[in-house]
């Protein structure tokens, strides 16, 4: 993973059924390098910030923040099995003032 990548990851979510928590951004690459099945990874933030960069794979699911986004964002999680790793990022500002992430979550 890219060096920017790792630092518009910081504050990445990862959710494991209805367990909320937090990954590292290291710690997502080291998971998204690894063999195995990977996290389906979604960017909820700007549409700007996916478009410059994102994570590999990751998938735009609209600003968290939005209706349409949050539409988005069940429409792709929708199609994953209820197992799959889902790890949520958006990148625009510190995580605990981030409008976009915490939408998702609720």
């Amino acid at each position: 993973m890219r060096p920017f990548a790792l630092s518009l990851a910081a504050g990445l979510a990862l959710a494991w059924a209805a367990d909320m928590s937090l990954i590292q951004p290291q710690d997502l690459a080291a998971e998204l390098r690894a063999k195995g099945p990977a996290p389906a990874v979604f960017q909820v933030g700007p549409n700007v910030l996916y478009r410059s960069k994102h994570i590999p794979g990751a998938v735009y699911a609209g600003p968290g923040s939005t209706a349409e986004g949050l539409g988005m964002l069940r429409a792709a999680v929708e199609k994953l099995p209820r197992d799959r790793e889902i790890v949520l990022y958006c990148g625009c500002c510190p995580w605990d003032h981030c409008p976009n992430v915490s939408p998702p979550w609720t």
